[in-house]
């Protein structure tokens, strides 16, 4: 592993990343001592509060894959997944193949890191590229021409935004992120977000106090938790899926085993559909 570090040029490994801490959560080795010092850190945090953040991790990534299974089922094979992270096992365009072979995926990443390794993947996959792109500024990632000649987005596609607003504390420009993309779907797209969120605020708590510093030495943000009500809101305009935006291992999850070290909290997920 050390050898891999040193050759990896232009990155510096002292900073922990976002992508590979979540690597790391996810049982990963694309991640280094800095993102597991880091991920440690916060794995510690969350137990005290009874959270298995490893396990929220997979849920999470186990929610992304029933959406995009449901969304491919429905007829609908092109994907956007933006702030995509590093490539992991079921990605979105194995998913979607696995149920219309001719699916089309796009992977928007801001993290130079994350492109390397989701380029290397795709070097066998026509279907699939990956663009960089800033989730701050959706109308540029919707105008790419990258993305536009590989995608038809005349025709229903789906937009993925897993685990990336709660990186925002500013409603305001989680908002100014959505309204592009909502408006940009076509009748029968859809949309999916997944976030961080509590049922009670904690204000005064120290322990999520600092796992949002930890979170903010990777210059990606600070974790900023928000409520149902609030994350709901993210879908206005569409019509949500049953069962609506629920804890996500609830979504649609046809695996009787829920594992005990989740409980009814950590990550909320919902997919949108726009009407018409």
């Amino acid at each position: 592993m050390l050898e891999r570090e040193r050759a990896l040029k232009g990155v510096d490994t002292s900073i922990p990343n976002l992508a590979r801490i979540y690597d790391y959560y996810l049982g990963g080795k694309d991640n280094f001592a800095a993102d597991r010092e880091a991920a440690e850190e916060i794995i510690k945090l969350a137990a005290a509060h009874g959270a298995d953040v490893r396990q929220i991790a997979r849920a999470n990534r186990a929610f992304v894959r029933r959406a995009v299974r449901f969304i491919a089922e429905s007829g609908v094979t092109q994907f956007i997944d933006i702030g995509a992270g590093l490539p992991t096992q079921e990605n979105v365009h194995q998913v979607a193949r696995r149920v219309a072979p001719d699916a089309r995926v796009v992977y928007v990443d801001n993290d130079p890191v994350v492109l390397v390794h989701a380029r290397a993947l795709l070097t066998d996959n026509p279907g699939t590229i990956a663009v960089r792109g800033d989730v701050t500024r959706p109308e540029e990632i919707l105008a790419d021409p990258a993305i536009r000649a590989h995608l038809d987005l005349d025709r229903p596609f789906a937009i993925l935004l897993a685990a990336i607003l709660h990186l925002f504390p500013d409603d305001d420009l989680v908002e100014r992120i959505l309204a592009p993309l909502r408006e940009a779907l076509p009748p029968g797209g859809y949309l999916v977000i997944t976030h961080a969120y509590t049922e009670t605020p904690r204000p005064d708590d120290p322990e999520l106090d600092q796992a949002a510093k930890i979170y903010g030495r990777t210059g990606h943000g600070l974790m900023t938790l928000r409520d149902a009500r609030q994350i709901e809101a993210f879908f206005t305009g569409l019509t949500l899926v049953e069962p609506g935006v629920v804890p996500v291992q609830f979504w649609r999850n046809d695996d009787p085993y829920i594992d005990p070290g989740l409980k009814p909290g950590g990550v909320l997920g919902g997919v949108g559909r726009a009407g018409g």
